[in-house]
């Protein structure tokens, strides 16, 4: 039996010592993997082999389920740990092709009532008169909400509406506000 299925029994059976033991005997084997992995890899992959053994040592023993039955069994998981790294990055980086930095900003965290520095008053005014040209109904409704302070009760009664076609109004209103003013930062 080799030393590292010896090791990795010791694993199996909970010493914590043979996990640190085993990394030195398997190290050099995981860096020609994943050498051979990211050969295989387009152009422009930033992930470097070393990286990727270290990412994939982390998934394999941080997780607690140790529970191989040999060397061939180990580097079998080691490289299916290996091809679920790459395949996470690609996604990541094909999410960032698409627009996938973007932050998602519940309607709430955008208060436009509360008081607001100068500097986001102007952006959001510069931002309404753009809205005015498009909708200038929707623009009344955030003048009357954000400068006029009235709720959706009031500006109903006023424009004798339905309350929930106000809220509606507004929770358009607030989305467009804030991915025009984010577009001005």
């Amino acid at each position: 039996m080799s030393e590292v299925t010896l090791m990795l029994q010791a694993i199996g059976r909970g010493e914590k010592q043979a996990s640190e033991d085993l990394l030195p005997l398997v190290y050099e084997e995981l860096r020609r993997l994943a050498t051979a992995r990211m050969a295989q890899e387009a152009a422009g992959q930033t992930l470097q082999p070393t990286a990727l053994v270290h990412e994939a040592w982390l998934r394999l023993v941080g997780d607690g389920d140790h529970g191989w039955e040999n060397r061939a069994h180990f580097f079998g998981a080691a490289a299916e740990a290996m091809r679920r790294i790459l395949i996470d990055s690609a996604r990541k980086r094909s999410m960032l092709k698409r627009g996938g930095d973007r932050v998602r900003v519940e309607l709430g965290e955008l208060d436009l009532v509360t008081a607001t520095p100068d500097d986001r008053v102007l952006l959001i005014d510069e931002a309404l008169e753009r809205l005015k040209v498009s909708d200038p109904e929707l623009a009344q409704l955030v003048v009357l909400k954000f400068f006029g302070g009235m709720t959706n009760e009031e500006i109903a009664h006023m424009k004798g509406a339905n309350e929930r076609t106000i809220r509606r109004q507004w929770n358009y209103a607030r989305a467009w506000l804030l991915e025009n003013i984010r577009e001005e930062l």
